[in-house]
């Protein structure tokens, strides 16, 4: 991913009003390993929020998140779930549900669409984990790097989908 500067992130966001722009909490840019990105994504320390930043046909698009209570929350049990981004066989018990108001008119008027996503936004470490024998079914390394990058533009193509769908 490209490297966004504040300014960039903040006039991105295209569900949010000027104030929750202006309150949104950002990550530290700095720390970040823009390379190893294919969105920006991260929650709000003080609120049930959670906010992405993913390259829409070359721009960035910002949405503004909210985090559903998780099950344990209303008196259920925690269930697995595939990350609807990443589509992590194996870390299945870091997702939660995250909705978006759409966009314009539509959120004003209360339309909401969601996903299930990592609840960390660890989507961009997950498509880059090293397969197991069983996903690629072989030990071959160029076999492996293929899987890989098979797995981080099904990423990128499903995030900026959703973001598209806002």
């Amino acid at each position: 991913m490209k490297p966004l500067t504040e300014n960039e992130i903040r006039s991105s966001f295209v569900n949010a009003s000027k104030r929750e722009v202006a309150q949104a909490s950002l990550p530290d840019l700095g720390s970040l390993d823009w390379d190893s990105l294919e969105y920006l994504g991260w929650q709000d320390a003080k609120r049930p929020l959670g906010y992405a930043v993913v390259d829409v046909d070359g721009e960035p698009r910002g949405i503004i998140l909210r985090a559903a209570p998780p099950p344990t929350a209303l008196g259920g049990r925690r269930r697995s779930a595939i990350c609807a981004w990443c589509e992590d066989p194996l870390e299945t018990q870091d997702v939660s549900l995250w909705v978006a108001k759409r966009a314009g008119a539509a959120g004003r008027k209360g339309d909401t669409v969601g996903t299930l996503i990592c609840t960390q936004f660890r989507c961009s470490a997950n498509v880059r984990r090293k397969p197991t024998f069983a996903e690629l079914g072989s030990n071959d390394p160029s076999a492996r790097e293929q899987f890989v990058e098979r797995r981080i533009a099904g990423l990128q193509d499903r995030a900026a989908r959703f973001v598209a769908q806002v």
